[in-house]
């Protein structure tokens, strides 16, 4: 059916908008002088996308607003990226993905290119034959940073994708048929339902609209503009459950199949541009970020700005396979946050206010649960920019909520994790000079957000009783402790920067609180009930998941939280009876096998090392308190254990969710050869490098390299370390010696 389309001037006559977006080009470094190799060869996209890896081979620039690429299935835990290892079948190509989490959202504005007659069902993922679904095979696909390509088996089609900060640019080679067309389905996305939805055409090659949805997010909306380099002949569109020219339809129309011909080898493209503003914000992001149909160009920019990144850390590694299990890493920490602000500098809030612009970009996507314990250190070393920008959004959205945020997906607060961990990730930022403004509404943000209570967080019970009793908290009792207490460090740390003595007594007190459920008949943190008596039974082993299960604990047991006092190692170490006796529990936790899984869901608990779950995140740390016992050793084994036994260059390469990067800024600090066990303290925790040799170019100019010499498969242990040439006699560095740059040697040895 033919279209009578309306033609709308405003878009020919828009302005050329300049992207104005400082992350979108290149970190202020000069890594990449004088070199010419491309590390982007060194990044395979496709590791972690089996089971629990939860990540995505979309196109995408670091940081970028458009993650585009294939989704395979959207209702399963395993599809929280949208695409699983698993799937022999590929539903479309949609402009938002999640990286590495544990919850499915976004898929949002997809398009499935297609040739014949098709219906509007998507089809099942074990059925390629039904629905516009087609299969596909994994020996034709190809993922490098910016670009996707795969073959639509189905169809015939090759379907290719390159992105630019806030636009996915399409490609589409069709074999000669009268029925070639593009489905754009604005009811798919990954767990969650469409609210609503809206097109219109400008003209035969470009459509404007939006898609509002509520998911595991709650509630976000994206507009968009699409262009196509080929009119649009004829069109069908879907909605509830009929079909028809858009006019004839009432409802929330959800798909449109949009008609052509092509002929033998037909390139067809499709750039699509997001805003969370208007129409008229994505038709602006467009024209600034891609005003031509050079899709070669497009990837070969992605290819540009991905090596800028990259080229800020050389890397001498022991064999190629760990250069690509680095480099992918690196690329994996770089994804997430996203920037939400056009290039003009608006973005609009999920209640539907709009921020003017500032010219500072704001980013979303915070899963700070997991990234405040090496994430957003590793952005604060290397990419200081960024975090400063992180910090400023997070500031922000106190502004607008009134709370600082927790876990914010897609603008919203999900509440999904606990912790007030936007806290350990501004006071760092403050305390090493990242973020020299706005100190004092900091300051308000952080009081307020630690004392008022919201979601997750009853502070009238904390203060009250010292922890949170059981009997009234039915879930997470001594995990939601155990996690304020290292906040409530965190305000007291910055307070004292302040010289703000009161708040920080306050909070030094609070931070204490962990103390209150260590049980020293078990050796263990428990749960009590509001009188003050124990949980009885008391299952050690028990694992917990307050959403599907209930339980004392977030994702764990007793044995992996017990650990968690990231704040004051010490304490805990007297607490268990000395050094040696620390070193002895600590033995107890990775040899013991035993696990009770309850009831409830499990999947997150992974990369287990004895009750150690190197697959999530409160387990992080816990390797390198091994430094505080007797058998400082024991975490030099154990770090080379992780490598060798939980990442590889594959798609099954990570044994949990990579959360946002988390599970790879572990990695690439412990490649170095150590560890912010405690964030914001400024310390690094010395465990055992895992590379030869190691560059860091600094955003200051600087370099600090890292050596390990006689670094082989049986030499494991560090025998000696020097710093700039002077013997370096305990187990910690500072964030100042490496901003500092310098040289810092390891003397390997197979001798413990």
């Amino acid at each position: 059916m033919c279209i009578n389309m309306k033609k709308n001037f405003y878009f020919y006559v828009l302005p050329f908008v300049l992207a104005f977006s400082a992350c979108t080009q290149t970190p202020t470094t000069t890594a990449t002088e004088g070199r010419s190799t491309s590390l982007s060869q060194f990044v395979n996209p496709f590791v972690g996308v089996a089971y629990v890896g939860h990540t995505y081979p979309a196109a995408q620039l670091p940081f970028g607003m458009v993650q585009v690429g294939p989704d395979t299935g959207t209702d399963e835990w395993v599809h929280c990226s949208g695409y699983y290892n698993e799937d022999r079948s590929i539903i479309g190509f949609s402009h938002t993905h999640l990286s590495g989490t544990g919850c499915p959202d976004m898929g949002d504005v997809m398009l499935m290119p297609v040739v014949g007659d098709v219906s509007f069902d998507r089809g099942k993922e074990d059925n390629t034959s039904t629905g516009y679904r087609s299969a596909f095979s994994h020996d034709t696909e190809e993922a490098h940073p910016g670009y996707y390509k795969v073959m639509l088996d189905d169809y015939g089609i090759r379907a290719e994708m390159a992105a630019t900060m806030r636009v996915g640019f399409h490609q589409y080679t069709y074999p000669q048929s009268e029925q070639a067309g593009i489905i754009l389905d604005l009811g798919h996305g990954i767990g969650d339902t469409i609210l609503e939805s809206s097109v219109r055409w400008l003209d035969d090659v470009t459509l404007v609209g939006k898609r509002r949805s509520a998911g595991f997010v709650v509630d976000h909306t994206w507009y968009f503009c699409a262009t196509f380099s080929k009119p649009v002949a004829g069109f069908v569109s879907f909605a509830d459950g009929k079909t028809g020219t858009e006019r004839e339809l009432k409802g929330v129309v959800t798909k449109y199949w949009l008609k052509f011909a092509t002929e033998k080898d037909e390139a067809v493209k499709v750039k699509v541009a997001l805003s969370t503003v208007s129409e008229e914000g994505a038709l602006k992001n467009l024209q600034a970020e891609a005003p031509d149909w050079d899709f070669e160009q497009v990837r070969t920019e992605a290819v540009r700005i991905w090596d800028t990144y990259l080229n800020a850390i050389e890397v001498e590694p022991v064999d190629n396979d760990q250069r690509i299990s680095f480099y992918t890493s690196l690329y994996h920490a770089l994804l997430m946050p996203n920037i939400i602000t056009d290039v003009d500098g608006v973005y609009r809030l999920a209640d539907g206010r709009l921020r003017p612009d500032n010219r500072k970009e704001k980013f979303m996507n915070f899963s700070l649960w997991d990234t405040y314990r090496a994430e957003h250190p590793f952005l604060g070393l290397l990419f200081p920019e960024m975090d400063a920008r992180c910090v400023e959004s997070m500031l922000q959205l106190y502004l607008d909520r009134g709370v600082l945020c927790t876990n914010d997906y897609g603008q919203n607060e999900t509440w999904c994790m606990i912790g007030n961990h936007s806290v350990p990730v501004i006071v760092d930022a403050y305390l090493k000079g990242i973020v020299k403004d706005g100190r004092e509404l900091a300051a308000e943000a952080i009081y307020s957000s630690l004392t008022r209570p919201h979601e997750k967080s009853n502070w009238e019970m904390y203060n009250h009783y010292g922890y949170y009793p059981f009997d009234l908290l039915d879930v997470e009792s001594v995990s939601r402790t155990m996690e304020h207490c290292y906040d409530d460090y965190c305000a007291a740390k910055f307070f004292n920067w302040l010289g703000k003595t009161e708040e920080e007594a306050f909070f030094r007190k609070r931070s204490d609180y962990y103390k209150n459920l260590f049980d020293d008949e078990t050796k263990l943190m428990r749960a009590k009930d509001s009188k003050g008596k124990w949980r009885t039974p008391f299952d050690k082993f028990l694992l917990s998941h307050a959403a599907t299960s209930g339980g004392d604990y977030t994702e764990g047991n007793a044995w992996q939280y017990t650990w968690h006092v990231q704040h004051d190692v010490p304490a805990l170490v007297d607490m268990l009876g000395g050094r040696k006796a620390f070193g002895d529990k600590l033995d107890s936790l990775f040899f013991l096998d035993t696990r009770s899984l309850g009831g409830g869901f499990h999947g997150d608990v992974t990369g287990m090392i004895g009750q150690y779950a190197h697959g999530n995140e409160p387990s992080h740390h816990v390797i390198y308190l091994y430094n505080y016992s007797e058998t400082p050793q024991k975490t030099q084994e154990l770090i080379r254990k992780v490598f060798d036994d939980f990442y590889f260059p594959t798609r099954d390469g990570l044994s949990g969710n990579d959360d946002c990067g988390q599970m790879s800024a572990w990695y690439i600090f412990s490649a170095l050869g150590f560890y912010p066990v405690d964030p914001v303290s400024g310390d690094y925790i010395i465990g055992a490098p895992q590379v030869h040799a190691m560059t860091l170019h600094l955003p200051n100019g600087k370099l600090f390299e890292m050596k390990a010499n006689g670094l082989s498969k049986e030499n494991r242990y560090v025998k000696a370390i020097r710093l700039n040439g002077t013997p370096l006699t305990g187990f910690v560095i500072t964030y100042d010696q490496v901003k500092d740059g310098g040289l810092l040697e390891f003397d390997m040895t197979d001798r413990p």
